[in-house]
């Protein structure tokens, strides 16, 4: 009966390459069309506050158009598939109230009953009745498009959606957002994009067996083979040592002095955090900087001597220094650092293992056109290999992180159907 949101972002990889960032670009070209009414501020605001929530990453298949449904979303409990929210009255929400609108978005019921919270009405929840309006105002405008989309794949008893209505006594807040008197302007603002529109707790924050919000929030948690990292201002894993600058930078280009987005987190860049405000991404950096600092002691790195170390880095200097640097050094804003960095010494190497394996192409975004890659190595590296050099990083160069193991590798490669090492 839980279909946690955070289960679900990964299974979106593919959309940027199959289209979701053509969407975007639609979605400004439908505005820039609309610039030619009169204004209509509320209808411009919607727009906004559709690219803070990125709403398209879900409701736009690939290849197809903007907003129309269609996505498939495998879950552990089966297949989910996003709604049409055109304005075509047959397919689509186009028949739809303020009323109903309020309902789905704010409070998970629909006309065929309670919503899974793939739809993480869990967060914006606290939207304000001036924000939902608007953004009511917004979808209304969206051209129709007809498009019936298939019934989710569900089994029992997961397809009862009655069951919703005890989950969501559990672990749903219905509680609006209220600015905190004691923070300043900025804070409260970037409170309101995070906790409401961005859900970024959604996957950043560990689940606990119900699929609810643990109380690690914002704490890191792994999510169908990635790991969304630890945004709490814990030096060793987390935004400790970045500055509000840095957090703006990466959200606008998708890189900085620490690391380069990879996974789902390249989807957001894309079509979201790229586009919002100079002050709205400077309250979202405030807001983390603001949250309590969190001290993990950091453990002791395995020593120089041990021999998957040692193997690991001999590993390195062949394979990955050529780029990183034999110091791990990096190159600012284009090849990450490997130095101290919060990324490598997660408590899961999955998104490594992601990385090492298949490669990854980072955001061409405005600020950055030509985006951070990296290429696989599961062509090329026996599970031994990998796991060595990830250990070896994981080790050294400031970081101290848990060993990676050949098995670790294999059970990867095997989710990612990556491609095995064949010697001749």
């Amino acid at each position: 009966m839980i279909m946690a949101r955070y289960l679900l972002r990964s299974t979106l990889r593919s959309c940027i390459r199959g289209g979701v960032a053509l969407s975007v670009a639609a979605l400004f070209a439908h505005g820039a069309q609309a610039q030619d009414a009169p204004a209509d501020t509320r209808i411009d605001h919607g727009r906004y506050l559709a690219i803070a929530g990125d709403c398209v990453a879900c409701h736009t298949a690939p290849g197809g158009k903007p907003f129309a449904g269609g996505l498939d979303l495998n879950t552990p409990f089966g297949t989910i598939t996003a709604s049409n929210i055109t304005s075509d009255t047959a397919s689509g929400i186009g028949s739809w109230s303020l009323q109903q609108f309020d309902a789905a978005v704010r409070h998970g019921k629909g006309p065929n009953g309670h919503l899974y919270p793939a739809m993480p009405y869990t967060a914006y929840a606290k939207m304000t009745d001036a924000d939902l309006a608007d953004l009511w105002a917004y979808i209304r405008t969206i051209p129709p498009v007809s498009q019936k989309v298939v019934e989710n794949k569900l089994p029992f008893p997961y397809n009862i959606r009655s069951a919703m209505i005890v989950w969501n006594a559990l672990f749903f807040d219905s509680t609006p957002f209220r600015p905190d008197s004691a923070k300043s302007d900025a804070v409260n603002r970037g409170a309101y994009l995070v906790e409401a529109l961005a859900h970024c707790g959604i996957c950043h924050t560990p689940k606990n067996a119900l699929g609810g919000d643990s109380a690690a929030t914002y704490q890191g948690t792994s999510l169908q083979g990635w790991h969304a990292p630890d945004l709490t201002n814990n030096d060793h894993t987390g935004l400790g040592k970045w500055s509000a600058e840095d957090i703006v930078t990466y959200l606008r280009s998708g890189t900085n002095r620490y690391t380069a987005s990879s996974g789902s987190m390249t989807e957001v860049i894309v079509n979201s955090t790229q586009h919002l405000t100079d002050a709205d991404l400077h309250a979202i950096a405030a807001y983390f900087k603001a949250l309590p600092a969190r001290t993990v002691e950091a453990p002791p790195p395995l020593p120089a001597n041990n021999a998957q170390v040692e193997a690991g880095r001999r590993e390195f200097v062949v394979q990955c220094s050529a780029c990183h640097t034999s110091s791990g050094q990096g190159v600012t804003n284009m090849i990450p650092s490997l130095q101290s960095n919060p990324a490598i010494n997660a408590r899961s190497p999955d998104s490594l293992l992601n990385i090492l394996l298949a490669g990854t192409t980072g955001p061409a975004t405005a600020a950055n056109p030509t985006g951070a890659a990296m290429p696989g190595f599961a062509w090329k590296l026996q599970d031994d290999q990998i796991a060595d050099v990830l250990t070896y990083i994981r080790n050294s160069q400031g970081n101290a992180a848990a060993a990676v193991s050949a098995a670790d590798v294999a059970k990867a490669r095997k989710a990612l159907g990556a491609q095995q090492v064949v010697w001749h």
